[in-house]
């Protein structure tokens, strides 16, 4: 017998054609008297078990909700060692650390390279300051101020004023 009902016994969930056939069938044409009223009171008996289950399954919540407002415990402070706890996991994991390891790796190469950089630069203005080409542009801006300076003040003395 059980070797037959097992056979009936599928392990693939019912799909949706499927559901429609067993939801259109009336069983209850194919049952005797005795069976159905077997079956109405195994369902009063199951539908009591939840009733009962749902209740003791209540209290229990109650309970527990007593117990944590007796240990100060609160929905913030549950919150609080959930992340925590979820943030100790997470660094700690195997990925998190290669992802960490990675961009510091990165990180110090992206550093050097800057580094570098301001290096090429700084010594590309030193050798442009050091230049001919620099330099001769340097001794006219000089020379250009200078003019001014004196041009300034021959005219604030020309007009009376005075430096």
């Amino acid at each position: 017998m059980e070797a037959q009902a097992q056979g009936l016994l599928e392990t693939e969930p019912l799909q949706g054609r499927d559901e429609d056939t067993v939801a259109s069938t009336d069983f209850s044409s194919m049952l005797s008297e005795e069976e159905r009223e077997e079956l109405k009171a195994e369902l009063v008996q199951l539908e009591d078990e939840i009733t009962t289950l749902r209740q003791v399954l209540s209290a229990k919540e109650r309970h527990l909700v007593e117990i944590k407002q007796k240990l100060g415990m609160n929905l913030m402070n549950e919150l609080k060692q959930n992340f925590s706890r979820s943030w100790h996991d997470m660094q700690t994991s195997t990925a998190y650390k290669k992802t960490h390891e990675t961009l510091s790796h990165a990180g110090q190469k992206a550093t050097a390279a800057f580094s570098n950089v301001g290096t090429a630069i700084s010594k590309k203005f030193g050798d442009m300051r050091n230049s001919p080409t620099f330099k001769s542009f340097e001794e006219r801006v000089e020379t250009t101020v200078t003019s001014l300076k004196e041009a300034l003040v021959s005219s604030q003395l020309t007009c009376g004023l005075s430096v």
